[in-house]
């Protein structure tokens, strides 16, 4: 089978969009390398201040930075790669966030203090763990900063891409379709049959189960209210307390299905729902 002329000109553009892309992405976090590189040296010294007399560029502690900012930018790229397949891709919050910030710290920590005493012992010098707890608080610091300004608008993509742009594929028979969580109401159970209601009342029943749905979807957007049914955010309607602490959810009136137009909260998942919909 031969690739024709078009196809091949479509292919070429795409992928030098994005190689163009890529590079322009780590383009900027060479760029707020050397800027963090330049800021924290000048700043480390008063002699190193552009307006103290005399003014010396300081060279040494620059390429050290540099060099080290990149052992800490390595690092924290394949953590973010780990925790973007197994976290981000689904969910994006400040618990999320802090742990992948804590992981990458922990790990620069493990690495840290060995090469510290590794140092002191080959330099024939005594190990004070005072000034090495010391050093190793600055560096957590800096570090800080660093990972900060490299991942922040990585993450902040991420969230956008999770609650708005995300898509999921629905199977159903032979047909697939997909459907971005914008426009998506609700998924729900019936007769062993798993149902997606779109926001313009359509329905497409698929071959998920609704627990394979609740692994796959945003919880930002989606919450389990029951066995029954899954429901975006975006679609409740009404809150009302009633008896036993439970709650009883009105959903919006293009959801035709008399079952699931209410839907009751029981009072042990009355908590978590709140908290979801706040």
């Amino acid at each position: 089978m031969s690739i024709t002329q078009p196809t091949k000109n479509i292919v070429k553009t795409v992928w030098h969009i994005c190689i163009s892309s890529t590079t322009w992405l780590w383009f900027q976090k060479a760029i707020i390398l050397i800027i963090f590189s330049l800021v924290v040296n000048h700043l480390a010294a008063s002699y190193n201040f552009l307006d103290s007399e005399p003014y010396r560029f300081p060279i040494e502690g620059f390429l050290f930075t540099i060099i080290f900012s990149t052992f800490v930018g390595i690092i924290a790229h394949l953590n973010f790669k780990f925790y973007k397949k197994k976290h981000f891709s689904k969910k994006v919050e400040i618990t999320t966030i802090v742990r992948f910030m804590a992981s990458t710290l922990g790990y620069i920590i493990l690495i840290y203090i060995p090469i510290n005493i590794i140092v002191e012992t080959i330099a024939g010098g005594r190990i004070e763990f005072y000034y090495i707890l010391i050093g190793l608080l600055i560096t957590l610091l800096i570090c800080f900063i660093l990972i900060g300004l490299l991942y922040a608008q990585d993450i902040y993509n991420l969230y956008k891409l999770s609650i708005r742009d995300a898509e999921i594929t629905i199977d159903s028979g032979t047909k697939m379709t997909k459907l971005t969580y914008e426009n998506i109401a609700c998924f729900y159970s019936e007769n062993k049959i798993v149902y997606t209601v779109q926001n313009d009342g359509t329905t497409i029943n698929t071959d998920f189960t609704l627990n394979e749905l609740e692994e796959k979807i945003n919880d930002q957007l989606f919450f389990r209210a029951n066995r029954q049914i899954i429901i975006h955010k975006d679609t409740v309607d009404l809150i009302e307390k009633i008896e036993n602490g439970k709650l009883r959810i009105r959903l919006k009136a293009f959801i035709k299905n008399d079952a699931i137009t209410e839907i009751n909260i029981s009072r042990y998942k009355r908590k978590a729902f709140m908290d979801w919909f706040r």
